[in-house]
């Protein structure tokens, strides 16, 4: 697991939260705000004219991870009622837990200890140790995340008597069809490849109309709420020769590759090769795209509005670079942009 030294340094003041998703608000998924931002300025548009402001010879690149129902209500040994979140399954059988406060998950449980068992409708977990085990990755005062011995199906436990992972800020529970995104084909996503939500297939008929191209990489989600100075958890991904192909003749050509959603630019930069080339690859990324070590493949991004300090963020400033990030956060608050996994959009084109 890396760890994360830096911080972001965007800054702004707290943003409204989308409560709902944009059909439940009366509107169309792809008639969310998208704030586009160039080093020529800020502009505002909707989703549904993402074309207009790409060229003929661009790549679009997006998620086919499709959301599981991750949250389930359980009972701990130690704490009683408690909100269970299921990151990841790992190559041993156990799984990366994430234990929160009941009813809403509002916020994480770091009190909690090796032995603790977690009693579930149709499962039991018992708290092995925090993940990563390097303790690399801590909350503020605890640890967040936890290797989890399963007893019974979790995963089956989850199907049924689970939900889609929320944190209580929507006005209501939404079903899981909510939270899947048009490419989401293969199951795995813990929360929402949230980027992609705002595309129709109309939308994607008028990209290709024009020449810009569609290709999918496969990366599935674990927990998203990271603590401020928390590094992202390995998660698993592919990016298939095919894909790779494409992408390296698009930049071969001039143009731009766009990724939508930190998931696709951390897939993509963990398939890219000593010299520079995208390649087939598969497995446990435990990429973090910074300043630091910035995007040798992604030239633009689709992105929800991240919170501050959020590793996300720090992402979002590695692809855009700081100046343009805190504009278009400036911007995005001003105007009153929604902010979440049912939010609006930004296009960052550096």
């Amino acid at each position: 697991m890396t760890t994360l030294t830096e911080v972001p340094t965007t800054t702004f003041t707290a943003p409204a939260f989308a409560p709902a998703p944009a059909e439940a608000r009366g509107s169309r998924r792809d008639a969310t705000r998208l704030l586009v931002a160039r080093p020529t300025g800020v502009t505002h548009a909707a989703f549904h004219d993402l074309a207009d402001h790409l060229h003929a010879g661009d790549l679009v690149v997006v998620n086919d991870s499709a959301t599981v129902a991750g949250q389930a209500d359980a009972r701990s040994t130690r704490h009683g009622a408690v909100v269970v979140h299921a990151a990841a399954p790992l190559d041993d059988g156990t799984w990366v837990i994430e234990v929160r406060t009941a009813p809403a998950a509002a916020l994480p449980v770091l009190d909690a200890q090796p032995g603790d068992r977690l009693t579930l409708s149709g499962a039991t977990l018992d708290l092995l140790e925090a993940h990563p085990r390097d303790g690399s990755s801590p909350a503020r005062d605890g640890n967040r995340l936890w290797r989890a011995r399963v007893t019974g199906d979790l995963a089956r436990t989850m199907a049924r008597h689970g939900r889609p992972i929320s944190y209580g800020y929507l006005d209501r529970t939404y079903p899981l069809v909510d939270y899947q995104t048009i490419f989401g084909v293969r199951p795995g996503s813990a929360e929402m490849p949230s980027a992609a939500r705002p595309f129709t297939p109309d939308l994607v008929t008028r990209l290709v109309s024009r020449g810009i191209g569609v290709a999918p990489v496969t990366l599935h989600t674990g927990v998203s709420s990271q603590e401020a100075g928390e590094a992202p958890q390995p998660e698993r991904f592919e990016v298939t020769d095919t894909t790779a192909r494409v992408v390296n003749a698009v930049r071969a050509g001039g143009g731009r590759v766009v990724a939508v959603g930190t998931t696709v630019t951390r897939a993509l930069e963990s398939a890219v090769a000593p010299d520079g080339r995208v390649v087939a690859r598969a497995g446990w990324t435990e990429q973090v795209v910074t300043p630091a070590d910035p995007p040798r493949v992604v030239t633009g991004l689709v992105t929800g509005w991240h919170d501050p300090a959020a590793s996300h963020l720090l992402l979002v400033e590695a692809v855009a670079g700081r100046d343009l990030t805190q504009a278009a956060y400036d911007e995005a608050v001003a105007g009153g942009y929604l902010w979440h996994e049912f939010g609006d959009a930004g296009l960052f084109l550096p």
